[in-house]
């Protein structure tokens, strides 16, 4: 009688546990994992937010558009992104595993705006004064002429300036080199170069030879 009374006791007991666990709210934890994608490219969208809507729980994609929450079942889980529709997804009462993965595409929201021309005047009035009294910007043509011409001004003006201290530095520097240059050894005769010979006959032709009185 006592070992009937035992086990009677222990099914039941047994029984208990394991209603107990069905009842376990446990159970209905699921671990949510996937990647959200753009419909027409299929590309990640990442920064999406993911909310759960029955508690405003959330989270959101990464740059790659991955995402991991941990939702119950029967939660409607809601996707959003800029530029995207929201979608809904919900988690189904039937999952026999605490962990689901999906791939949830999203759909491209475009959004038409009016066309908008900003001016930089307040009325017409000051449009049409500004439009009169506007001054033409000179085109690539223009601008290569005046750099030419002041160019040669300043060429015409360098003849006639004396040389200064930082020249006269550098002409001495100069002059020091091709000395350590050609030690050792005698250095190039300019009268037997035909190239100094040309150069000086171009510059007797320009007139740039001047004799001192």
């Amino acid at each position: 009688m006592k070992k009937c009374l035992f086990t009677f006791t222990a099914l039941l007991l047994l029984n208990i546990c394991v209603f107990l666990q069905a009842q376990n709210p446990k159970n209905d934890v699921i671990q949510l994992s996937g990647i959200l994608v753009s419909g027409d490219t299929l590309t990640p969208v990442p920064f999406a937010n993911v909310t759960i809507k029955s508690t405003g729980r959330s989270t959101m994609s990464d740059y790659f558009g991955f995402f991991s929450i941990v939702v119950k079942k029967k939660d409607e889980i809601v996707f959003s992104a800029l530029g995207y529709k929201n979608s809904n997804y919900v988690i189904s009462d039937t999952l026999s595993q605490n962990r689901y993965s999906l791939i949830q595409i999203l759909t491209i929201d475009t959004i038409y705006l009016k066309e908008a021309i900003i001016y930089p005047w307040a009325t017409y009035e000051q449009f049409k004064k500004a439009f009169v009294k506007i001054t033409i910007p000179d085109d690539n043509y223009e601008k290569a002429i005046k750099n030419f011409v002041m160019i040669n001004q300043l060429k015409d003006k360098w003849e006639d300036y004396p040389m200064d201290a930082n020249m006269n530095y550098n002409n001495f520097v100069n002059q020091k080199v091709s000395k350590l240059y050609y030690a050792g050894q005698l250095p190039p005769n300019n009268l037997l170069n035909p190239f100094a010979w040309a150069s000086f006959f171009k510059a007797w032709k320009n007139g740039k030879l001047k004799i001192e009185k």
